[in-house]
């Protein structure tokens, strides 16, 4: 049952429904939890709080006398309100909903920004906004996963920090998703990822940024981004454990020849080896100042290679995402047409959807025709080189 109780009586075991009042009030953004860790409760207690309402049917009830029990105000399971079950959104095309994932992006770098460039300064960090904004990337996904995954690649050299957070968190969500991860658990699986490389504003901007090889001096500066992140982050009440253990962890390997703790095997939560891929993934396939970006399907292939740096089965989850050959990737069929994968196919991972647009053999555009190739009318014959052709995938993909 549902029972109103003061904030003295609040004990750990319980689950707290709700706090009333205004969020900024209090240091906790979530609704409802189970007030397992003493540090919460110490939170609590120091808060000035008039209602606090507890679950008793899923956590400890208040230990008081019988005249006090009397006292308090319950809520019977019966006239609780009853939570709707969310309907599941409704699928749609790349292109119907590219409208809406691009607005999330835009959304997301603009959230970013401002939160690392706040931290820069030295500010408080709030991430009020970032749990709204993984409810809409979620959201986003579940209509058509692909829209958001082609703009992950849409970024400059000089907005890569910002970006690819913003990357991260969406393979996070997606990658989650594909785990069977739902609700809070997934809610914090985007937030690490938007969160991960915070520690990064702590590094200076000559060695973050610089264009040529890094000295070993300036590497181990670099390597420190893990634990300045998470010092950052441990100084923020609103900061779930999944976002500290993410950024702390996110260099880390299978193999322990990570850093910066160097652990190992089931040492690493499923979130860290998550974020692990993801964030490896989006660096290699993005154009760093020191290095050009690989093609999405080089970066999968060559990461495929890496023995004891990924979990395996966390890094089927991620090539069961996005593909064998993921969105964005430019391919030549068999027929000797040219087309660009924009969606996977749910049939078949080496089968995608391609929107075709060139002919090989008459060295000319054709007719845009968007083929399924996992009901074998073509297959693909290799990946091909974007720059080499003279195409620009985002404008073929009408991003």
């Amino acid at each position: 049952m549902i029972k109103k109780v003061q904030a003295d009586d609040v004990r750990l075991g319980m689950y707290i429904h709700e706090i009333k009042g205004n969020w900024l009030e209090h240091p906790f953004w979530k609704k409802s939890f189970l007030l397992d860790q003493q540090k919460d409760l110490d939170k609590l207690l120091s808060c000035t709080l008039d209602e606090i309402w507890i679950d008793t049917s899923k956590g400890l009830d208040v230990a008081v006398s019988e005249q006090a029990q009397s006292a308090a105000v319950v809520i019977p399971d019966s006239d609780k309100p009853k939570a709707e079950t969310p309907r599941p959104a409704k699928k749609v095309s790349v292109d119907e909903e590219l409208v809406a994932a691009k607005k999330i992006h835009k959304k997301a770098k603009e959230a970013v920004t401002t939160m690392f460039s706040d931290v820069r300064m030295g500010k408080a960090l709030e991430i009020e906004e970032a749990v709204s904004l993984v409810d809409e990337i979620n959201q986003s996904m579940e209509r058509n996963s692909n829209a958001l995954l082609s703009l992950i690649r849409l970024k400059t050299v000089n907005e890569y920090t910002y970006l690819h957070s913003v990357a991260v968190c969406m393979l996070m969500v997606a990658v989650g998703r594909q785990l069977g991860l739902s609700g809070e658990q997934l809610r914090q699986a985007g937030v690490a990822g938007l969160l991960h490389d915070v520690g990064k504003m702590a590094i200076p901007s000559e060695v973050l940024d610089k264009p040529g090889k890094l000295t070993d001096e300036e590497f181990t500066i670099i390597k420190s981004h893990p634990q300045r992140g998470w010092e950052i982050l441990k100084s923020c009440y609103q900061v779930h454990e999944t976002a500290l253990d993410v950024c702390l962890h996110h260099h880390e390997r299978v193999d322990g020849q990570g850093y910066p703790e160097k652990i190992s095997g089931d040492a690493l939560t499923l979130f860290a080896r998550m974020g692990a891929v993801c964030d490896v993934y989006d660096a290699v396939s993005s154009s760093r100042c020191y290095k050009p970006a690989w093609s999405p399907a080089e970066s999968i292939h060559k990461m495929a290679t890496w023995a004891g740096h990924f979990d395996e089965k966390v890094f089927q989850a991620f090539v069961k995402t996005i593909g064998i050959y993921p969105t964005s990737t430019l391919v030549k069929l068999k027929s000797g047409r040219l087309g660009v994968v924009i969606e996977q196919s749910q049939k078949k991972l080496t089968a995608p959807i391609i929107k075709i647009f060139f002919s090989t053999r008459a060295n000319a555009h054709i007719p845009v025709e968007i083929l399924d190739l996992s009901k074998g009318t073509d297959s693909i014959e290799n990946i091909e080189d974007p720059i080499k052709w003279g195409f620009d995938i985002n404008k073929i993909q009408g991003i």
